[in-house]
């Protein structure tokens, strides 16, 4: 499967279009087709990632989806319907020769001479960069998001296409890639910009300060390839997305969403719910949120699990490597709510944590409330993390062996975190 983070809640309602039939909601059909995965319900999986191409607007979506359905089709040995989605796959984008080839839902394809004769037609993906200081950072989605917005605010009947034409068709690949991954549909987009007018008519000159954060941008790069030789430095691509997510990664790199980053002195967000206030940021908060996807960027050699341990150690591992490099977490607000109250986080998730509970974990804000704060699994992570790595002689071993865990189970006793907590208070 792709390597690819979860898709966050909603926090706000899909409005039907005046007198238009209601349209598929992607977002929901693609969560259903990765839950049918990861029980091993192949074919479900793989009807309801045929019916996201069927029904999605942005080709990063269909790319996924094409690949995602090849590896249910391979797993359930329909090898001529497997290439006929990775054929699709290619012909949305899809580029990542070095995962395909390893990726063991396929394997099941590579005695057939079809397989050669694909990997042969395939491009050749740019190649990752192994130097900090020439990764690129790409700031245009943004101007042309505002350029959009203006327009689209003088002529509200035509919005849509307005936006359609001097935002999404002018997107770059890292754009489209986030709107693949995180975004339903240009509707939805552009309904969300619609139904929090006061925030986006307060949000544009933070936004626009993402320049200003470059230099410490690549210092946190420098100081990965410091402790991380073997670290890639992909380029990253600040856009304005639907406050699904403030960062993903994909081939084309780390996608930050920039308006999730955008809080500060001035910002309306009285339109906001408690979880989406959450959600939010201050833009001085940039350096981290790029940290943290450029370690999910590093962690494609460790093992595939469904258990939510590992998922709480990825997220976490990203959190305490990304502070290592940049100073900071982006969850900040999350970790303070957790000091004091770490023993009962850790008995609650202890009976999650060998089975598939993902969502009590991470991506929650909809049960997000004063009394129970959401992405306690970034928390929990962490702290597995930092235990580790404080218990380890060899600094940098340790950066290596937690970018590689092969055995979670094994990675949480060598961590001596259930010790540490128990000597807490």
């Amino acid at each position: 499967m792709l390597r690819r983070l979860p898709l966050t809640v909603l926090f706000f309602l899909i409005v039907n279009l005046t007198g238009a039939q209601e349209k598929p909601n992607v977002a929901k059909i693609n969560a259903y087709a990765d839950s049918y995965y990861r029980e091993k319900n192949y074919d479900k999986a793989a009807q309801n990632y045929l019916e996201v191409i069927e029904h999605a607007e942005f080709r990063g979506r269909k790319k996924n989806a094409a690949y995602n359905a090849a590896c249910c089709l391979a797993l359930l040995h329909k090898k001529d319907s497997a290439f006929i989605m990775l054929n699709d796959a290619l012909k949305y984008g899809y580029n990542n020769k070095k995962h395909l080839s390893r990726d063991s839902d396929l394997t099941v394809l590579h005695g057939s001479e079809k397989w050669k004769e694909f990997l042969d037609k395939m491009p050749e993906a740019k190649s990752l960069n192994s130097e900090p200081e020439k990764a690129v950072i790409h700031t245009s989605d943004i101007h042309h998001f505002w350029e959009a917005y203006d327009l689209a605010n003088q002529d509200t009947a035509n919005a849509r296409d307005i936006y359609q034409t001097y935002y999404f068709d002018k997107g770059t690949d890292g754009m489209h890639d986030y709107m693949g991954l995180k975004v339903s549909s240009v509707d939805h987009f552009v309904k969300h910009i619609q139904f929090y007018p006061k925030l986006y008519s307060t949000l544009r000159e933070n936004t626009l300060k993402v320049d200003a954060y470059k230099v410490q941008i690549m210092e946190s790069f420098k100081h990965l390839k410091a402790i991380y030789p073997q670290a890639k430095f992909p380029d990253v691509y600040f856009l304005i997305g639907a406050f699904t997510s403030g960062g993903t990664i994909s081939s084309s790199g780390l996608l930050i969403g920039t308006n999730q980053m955008s809080d500060g002195e001035g910002v309306n967000k009285e339109e906001l719910d408690f979880g989406m206030k959450l959600l939010m940021n201050e833009s001085a908060y940039i350096p981290n949120i790029v940290a943290h996807e450029l370690i999910h960027f590093q962690q494609d050699g460790m093992k595939r699990e469904s258990i939510t341990l590992r998922d709480v150690i990825k997220e976490g591992m990203a959190d305490f490597i990304g502070e290592l490099i940049s100073g900071g977490t982006a969850n900040e607000k999350i970790f303070e709510w957790a000091r004091g109250k770490e023993k009962q986080i850790w008995a609650k998730f202890q009976k999650d944590m060998y089975l598939n509970r993902y969502s009590n974990w991470i991506a929650n804000y909809n049960t997000a409330s004063k009394d129970s704060y959401p992405d306690l699994g970034y928390w929990i992570g962490y702290e597995i993390c930092k235990s580790y790595y404080e218990n380890a002689n060899d600094k940098k071993q340790a950066i290596y062996d937690m970018l590689h865990i092969q055995d979670y189970k094994k990675f949480l006793a060598d961590s001596r975190w259930e010790s540490k907590l128990e000597q807490m208070y």
